[in-house]
């Protein structure tokens, strides 16, 4: 409060002189501070700064795969000290992890087959192309989509992001079950696009079935290229990517005029 005085001017009364003084006494809150740490989040946290994580990690995944030659697997057979359920387990995640690095799905089939057998193969690799399917959507999603979105300007780019936006349970079923899609090309085409977990994860399930029953089975019987099931597996393998790429071809125009 302000008393006058008799003069006539006004002076603080000695309670509110006191808070004044008190307030004065307390430093004041720090601003936040936004220097070279705070850029430094910024730039790491940036779309282009995630895809090139993304880039140093497939390269880095595919050059310990030139290293370590996992091919050898058919030739060398399984490490004796691993058998059963467990050997199966560590297939499937070895599996996974070198379809991220560009690993053909192909020949891991083929190894899953010889290794294990028709049926248990074809289960080990199966698990193995969701899971390595999964990864791969995963670190799409999060460490490239927001740098890629942008970049999506030609006509066929966009002709496939919107198939896949649109129609992604389909449009996925179509490209497992027809071996014409590269495998790590469909898992990071649908992760920039705005196709949901499970629809992707579903339809790869589902579509991958008889394309990895047929290298499975081809694996599992190579000892015996004369027999029936082995011609049959190789005429299950021919067929499909036969059919895709008329498919293709004849689809081409549809494509080309949206």
């Amino acid at each position: 409060m302000l008393d006058a005085n008799r003069s006539g001017t006004a002076t603080a009364s000695p309670r509110a002189a006191m808070e004044q003084a008190v307030r004065a006494a307390v430093p004041a809150p720090p601003l936040p501070r936004s220097g070279f740490a705070a850029r430094c989040t910024r730039v790491a946290l940036s779309p282009y700064a995630r895809l090139s994580l993304l880039l140093a990690l497939l390269a880095g995944a595919a050059s310990c795969v030139l290293a370590f030659e996992p091919q050898r697997l058919l030739t060398h057979g399984w490490p004796p000290q691993l058998g059963g359920a467990t050997a199966a387990v560590v297939f499937a995640v070895a599996y996974g992890l070198c379809t991220v690095a560009f690993v053909p799905r192909p020949l891991l089939n083929l190894g899953a087959g010889a290794l294990f057998g028709s049926q248990l193969g074809l289960a080990t690799a199966l698990s193995g192309t969701v899971l390595g399917a999964g990864v791969a959507f995963g670190l799409g999603r999060v460490l490239g989509r927001d740098a890629l979105r942008p970049l999506l300007r030609g006509r066929w780019l966009k002709a496939a992001d919107g198939q896949l936006s649109r129609h992604g349970f389909r449009s996925m079923l179509a490209a497992r079950l027809f071996p014409g899609v590269p495998f790590w090309a469909a898992n990071y085409c649908a992760a920039v696009s705005r196709m949901g977990w499970l629809p992707f994860l579903l339809a790869t399930a589902l579509g991958s079935i008889p394309n990895t029953a047929a290298y499975a089975v081809a694996g599992a019987r190579a000892s015996a290229p004369t027999s029936p099931a082995f011609l049959i597996a190789m005429a299950s393998i021919a067929v499909p990517a036969l059919a895709g790429t008329v498919v293709a071809w004849r689809k081409r125009h549809h494509l080309r005029d949206r």
